[in-house]
């Protein structure tokens, strides 16, 4: 075991960790999801750099940059072990509470900042991804870290992590074009009342639906059965324009091959917004929340 470096050694570490903590804090978030997460996690790389010996390590911010990597991916396989869904009838009220749209908890500032950094939608489908293709393809593509680099931590070959990174780009792109075909009314629709309930605009929601819209919604998400479905556009917008806080972090990307809304705090995908478009106007809109029912939709970036 590497016995823990001298005083010196220790402050000229404790100045390149500070000097890498942003990097370390970006990296971290874009693994995990979560500001507090991400914040744990860089500590956690303090805490087992300043009781190794750093003396020898030549890059000492690549080197920090693996440690926080390893740390994330050790939380990414823990929380793939405990994701069961659990049957309804196992659900506390507590668990229901947390699902339901009345109950959504508005995203802390910084969060919302990291979540526009990294973007919205992708936090969504990464979560989507394996623990070692998200290290992968986070590592790679948005850090520039040499696959050479990232094999080690996966404890795999430099081929597969490449593989890895490949696969969690099919995820997140989708099929590669011509076969990838988005309807761009629907998207444009779908962007629009995004905006438009994030900034509670009742008359631009007004506008985007059809005079006898319908909105379904699952039945675990609300407390009052007659909300299940709701008819009439004015009373749709007018609940739609409520939500602009809790939207804060939603984003439009591709759910089974067509534009969507995803509500995702900790990029943990909570709600899907389904829409039926003709001719410019929403006819009906589907607010999903099982989470059996959000585990079998394919995600995808509505945007390269």
């Amino acid at each position: 075991m590497n016995e823990p470096q001298d005083e010196t050694g220790q402050d000229a570490l404790a100045e390149v960790f500070e000097d890498t903590r942003p990097h370390l804090r970006a990296v971290a978030y874009r693994l995990l999801g979560s500001v507090d997460d991400a914040d744990d996690a860089v500590q956690s790389t303090w805490l087992k750099a300043s009781a190794a010996d750093a003396s020898a390590v030549q890059n000492q911010p690549g080197w920090l940059t693996t440690i926080t990597a390893r740390t994330c991916l050790d939380q990414l396989r823990a929380r793939k072990r405990r994701g069961e869904v659990p049957e309804f009838s196992e659900l506390s009220e507590d668990d229901l509470a947390r699902l339901r749209v009345d109950v959504l908890l508005d995203t802390p500032e910084d969060e919302a900042v990291l979540v526009d950094e990294v973007g919205r939608a992708m936090l969504v489908v990464l979560d989507r991804l394996s623990p070692s293709q998200r290290v992968a393809y986070v590592l790679h593509d948005l850090f520039a870290v040499p696959f050479d680099e990232i094999a080690p931590l996966l404890g795999r070959s430099t081929p597969a992590a490449k593989k890895l990174a490949s696969r969690a780009r099919e995820r997140l792109h989708g099929p590669a074009a011509p076969v990838r075909v988005i309807n761009a009314e629907h998207l444009a629709v779908a962007e629009a009342f995004l905006g438009a309930s994030r900034g509670g605009d009742l008359s631009e929601l007004l506008a985007l639906l059809s005079p006898d819209v319908v909105r379904r919604i699952d039945p675990l998400l609300v407390t009052d059965p007659a909300q299940v479905e709701l008819r009439g556009a004015r009373q749709i917008a007018e609940g739609a324009q409520s939500l602009a806080h809790r939207v804060a972090i939603a984003a439009v990307l591709l759910v089974d091959g067509e534009p969507a809304i995803a509500i995702a705090p900790n990029g943990r995908l909570q709600l899907i917004v389904r829409f039926t478009v003709k001719a410019g106007r929403i006819e009906v809109l589907e607010f999903i929340g099982d989470p059996r029912r959000l585990a079998l939709m394919d995600l995808s970036l509505a945007f390269p």
